[in-house]
C-alpha cells in the first residue's frame, strides 16, 4: 500500500508587482515624502520605479479609491489636507476608538501587558524633552500599535487601521511643533493611567478627551482654523 503524502505548506509567492508598487507609494505618501498637491503621473512614476505603466494604474487606482489620492482628470494628486477632512476623520475616531480602547482595560491591570504602553509612553516623554519629533512620532505610533494589539474584535481594528495612513499624514505635519507634542504626550499618560486601572469607561473617557485635545492642537498647528481655510463645505 502506498504512503500517505504528507501535507505540504504552500509556497511562498513573493507580492505581486503591482501590490509592491502600491506599498511603496503608500509609504512615500504617508511619510511626507511626496508633498500635497504634486501631481503623480504614470509614466514618471513608472520609470522612476523601473516597472510598466500598468502596475502603477493599479496603484494610483487603489490609493484613490482609501482617499490618499485624488485625481484630477490627468492625473493623480495627493490631496491637501481641510478642516472638514481632519473633522471627518476625527468624527470617525472619536466614534470607534473610544468604544476599542473600553474593551482593552480589562487586560491591562498586568503589568506586563501593559509593558509595551509604558515602554511607548517612556520614549515618547525622552523625545519630546529632547525635542526629537521623528522620535516621539515613532513613540506615538508604537503607543498605537501596542493597544490595538489587544483589542479582541479585529473587525474594529481594521475600521481604526483604514485611517492610519491619514493619521500619519496629520502626525507628519504637526509633530514639529512643541505645543502639540505637549499636548498629545499628556493625552497619552491620561491613556495609560486610565488602562492601568482596568476601569473601561475612565480609558473610553480618557480617549474621547484625548482626540478632542489633539484634533483642536493639530488644526491650529497647521493653521486651518483661520478663516480662509474654515469656510464653510458648499
Amino acid at each position: 500500500m502506498a504512503s500517505t503524502l504528507s501535507p505540504l505548506k504552500p509556497i511562498e509567492r513573493p507580492l505581486a508587482l503591482g501590490e509592491q508598487v502600491y506599498h511603496k507609494l503608500r509609504a512615500s505618501i504617508r511619510d511626507g515624502l511626496i508633498a500635497g498637491g504634486q501631481p503623480l503621473q504614470e509614466v514618471q512614476l513608472a520609470e522612476q520605479l523601473g516597472v510598466s505603466r500598468t502596475p502603477v494604474r493599479e496603484a494610483l487606482r487603489r490609493l484613490s479609491s482609501e482617499g490618499l489620492l485624488a485625481s484630477d482628470g490627468r492625473s493623480f494628486i495627493v490631496p491637501e489636507l481641510t478642516l472638514d477632512d481632519v473633522n471627518d476623520i476625527y468624527e470617525i475616531r472619536s466614534l470607534v476608538e473610544p468604544a476599542a480602547i473600553r474593551h482593552v482595560a480589562r487586560f491591562t491591570t498586568s503589568a506586563e501587558v501593559r509593558r509595551p504602553l509604558d515602554e511607548a509612553l517612556q520614549a515618547a516623554t525622552r523625545a519630546h524633552e529632547q525635542g526629537d519629533a521623528d522620535a516621539f512620532r515613532g513613540a506615538n505610533i508604537r503607543f498605537r500599535a501596542a493597544w490595538l494589539a489587544l483589542v479582541p474584535n479585529p473587525r474594529l481594528v481594521h475600521i481604526i487601521e483604514q485611517y492610519a495612513d491619514h493619521m500619519q499624514r496629520i502626525r507628519r505635519l504637526t509633530l514639529d511643533d512643541y505645543a502639540t507634542r505637549k499636548i498629545v504626550l499628556h493625552g497619552l499618560g491620561r491613556l495609560a493611567a486610565a488602562l492601568a486601572t482596568g476601569d473601561g469607561e475612565l480609558a473610553a473617557a480618557a480617549m474621547l478627551e484625548h482626540l478632542g485635545q489633539a484634533r483642536v492642537a493639530f488644526i491650529h498647528a497647521v493653521g486651518l482654523d483661520t478663516p480662509r481655510t474654515a469656510a464653510a463645505r458648499p
